[in-house]
């Protein structure tokens, strides 16, 4: 159901969700970026619209919401284990058509792939999602190659238009704090264009997976997995026992964010790894995203929110990539 209200009401709207909401939403923070002039937009804790950033892409994706960076599963002893509790409030999160996408994502690995993560569903299950729209498309973004461009699989969606807010609203809880608000037609905003166009290959032969094309960024990537971190749909982790300093017999187990392009990713007891070149931790990504993960899923893992390109200090793209591997594609067949 579409509503109009002030900005003013809406804050207060949002006061009253936060008693028993953390509300995040991308924010500015001035100066946080990579050189000190730089700002960056992440996501963090917001209390009114003006805390939000609309008119950018946030650097990073809502993920570490659902998936924190550092997590602490249990505690234990030499003798017991205790689960570390669940958060005490549920959450709302302001994001766009293509991170709800990536939402999806990251909903099928957790919870649609054998064994339902618990630290996950419990985090995901209280999580409201509200949705931003795109009026044009950001540098980078392929979106629309993705068919992420858009999306109804949101509790609400939010415009702001001047002093007024525009909200379609799916949400039980929202549509009674709104009842005296007129009601309209909201119909939410979506991109229908990118500048940067991919063309994802159907099938990837396997004289193209031993190519020599992937060598280019065994010499470009630097390991520093930048990439990863802020893609939405990277969602590999490690496992860290900590040891108390002051009880050696003690200690907690983290989970913490991991990337298949960092040293020691597929390091092994003996001194092994899988992936010591840097163009084969490449491969393994860019053949993650694009056609393994669809021969089990049924859709691409990636969702062209750019993000990738935007961030990579050696200047790699991952659009391009795509279609360079699609034309040897092409030239093979």
């Amino acid at each position: 159901m579409g509503y109009q209200i002030n900005q003013d009401k809406m804050n207060a709207i949002l006061t009253e969700l936060s008693k028993k909401y953390k509300i995040y939403g991308p924010r500015r923070y001035v100066g946080d970026g990579t050189f000190a002039h730089v700002d960056t937009i992440r996501y963090g804790e917001v209390t009114t619209l003006d805390d939000i950033e609309f008119k950018e892409k946030s650097n990073y994706s809502f993920k570490e919401v659902l998936l924190p960076i550092s997590e602490t599963l249990f505690y234990f002893t030499e003798n017991e284990m205790k689960e570390a509790d669940a958060p005490h409030s549920g959450a709302i999160v302001f994001l766009r058509s293509c991170d709800l996408h990536g939402l999806k994502r990251m909903d099928t690995i957790y919870l649609k792939n054998g064994a339902v993560d618990t630290y996950y569903k419990r985090l995901r299950d209280n999580t409201k999602f509200i949705l931003m729209g795109c009026e044009d498309s950001f540098e980078n973004c392929f979106c629309v190659s993705m068919g992420t461009n858009q999306s109804d699989d949101y509790d609400a969606y939010l415009k702001i238009d001047g002093q007024n807010v525009l909200i379609d609203s799916h949400w039980d809880l929202l549509d009674t704090a709104l009842a005296e608000m007129p009601e309209i037609q909201v119909i939410p905003d979506a991109v229908s264009q990118n500048k940067t166009v991919v063309e994802i290959p159907e099938a990837i032969p396997q004289s193209v997976i031993d190519s020599p094309f992937w060598e280019d960024y065994a010499n470009r990537c630097i390991a520093c997995g930048r990439c990863n971190f802020v893609c939405p749909t990277c969602t590999c982790f490690t496992m860290q026992d900590i040891f108390y300093t002051d009880n050696g017999k003690a200690g907690e187990r983290r989970r913490v964010w991991a990337s298949c392009h960092v040293d020691g990713y597929t390091d092994m007891a003996g001194g092994h790894a899988f992936r010591d070149n840097k163009g084969q931790r490449m491969r393994f990504k860019v053949m993650h995203k694009i056609n393994d993960y669809k021969k089990r899923f049924g859709t691409q893992m990636c969702i062209g929110c750019g993000r990738c390109d935007d961030v990579c200090p050696e200047y790699i793209s991952f659009s391009n990539c795509i279609n360079k591997l699609n034309t040897l594609v092409k030239e093979e067949n």
